[in-house]
């Protein structure tokens, strides 16, 4: 029983000391603009790895300098409560659950049906359906802003219980050291906008071959609107939903909330 007592003890200091680390690197942000992040390292190896060169595009930008209509567009399009939460918009969480728990059910309900198909008639016995791969169930997330720099800033992407309870303690630190405009600084200097462009002036370069602080209302939107899938949009970036999705963005910026 002493040897489980010890190392449980021991976890548990680990544990706190851990989070001491985390305290006084946020801490620092108060005062000093973070360098780079967790997954931009990770993947600038990806890429160094992968591609044998080392592609990376980010030059940081101070809060006013970048256009508030970027700063409403990223609000209205990624959490439109941000100014109003603690880290974490508990509704949105609740209704990204419910949505993953719909679509899985769907999925096993159609593993269960080609499985187990019906009987087929005299008529399609003689033309059997096409096979098709397994579905996976799209997964919805409910990430606030604060919760992806927290999971951008310290952790992997790996999915699992251990690191998403990490990231809520990490977005309630964040929250309880810096303000809403210092949090939102370092996230639109450190979030993915295309493979290797990192943060708001290298954004608006790359797309637009202009600084952030000249960003009109439309080219905003159309930036917030990459910002969930971006190497996949860089690709697209002139395409239908990119375009439909920025009109309706720019329609709620005037109720965007600033800090």
């Amino acid at each position: 029983m002493k040897p489980l007592l010890r190392w449980l003890s021991l976890m548990a200091l680990a544990l706190a000391l851990l989070q001491l680390f985390f305290v006084a690197r946020i801490a620092a942000m108060l005062v000093i603009n973070p360098q780079s992040t967790a997954f931009e390292r990770s993947e600038a190896w990806r890429v160094a790895t992968e591609k044998g060169t080392l592609r990376w595009r980010q030059q940081w930008t101070p809060y006013p300098l970048i256009s508030d209509s970027l700063k409403r567009a990223v609000i209205a399009s990624e959490d439109d409560g941000f100014v109003n939460h603690d880290g974490v918009d508990w509704n949105a969480l609740e209704k990204a659950w419910q949505k993953n728990a719909k679509a899985q059910e769907q999925v096993a309900k159609a593993k269960a049906k080609a499985k187990n198909p019906a009987k087929p008639d005299a008529k399609t016995a003689a033309s059997p359906a096409p096979t098709k791969p397994d579905k996976q169930a799209k997964v919805v997330g409910g990430s606030t802003i604060t919760q992806q720099l927290a999971k951008n800033l310290f952790l992997s992407g790996e999915r699992t219980l251990l690191r998403k309870g990490q990231e809520f303690m990490l977005t309630l630190l964040l929250e309880a050291i810096l303000d809403k405009e210092r949090i939102l600084e370092i996230y639109l200097n450190s979030v993915e906008w295309g493979e290797g462009v990192f943060g708001a002036e290298a954004a608006a370069q790359h797309y637009y071959r202009k600084p952030a602080a000249q960003l009109s209302a439309y080219e905003a939107a159309r930036l917030a609107v990459i910002l969930p899938r971006p190497k996949y949009f860089e690709k697209l970036p002139n395409s239908n939903y990119v375009a439909g999705r920025a009109e309706v963005i720019v329609g709620r910026l005037a109720n965007a909330e600033l800090p």
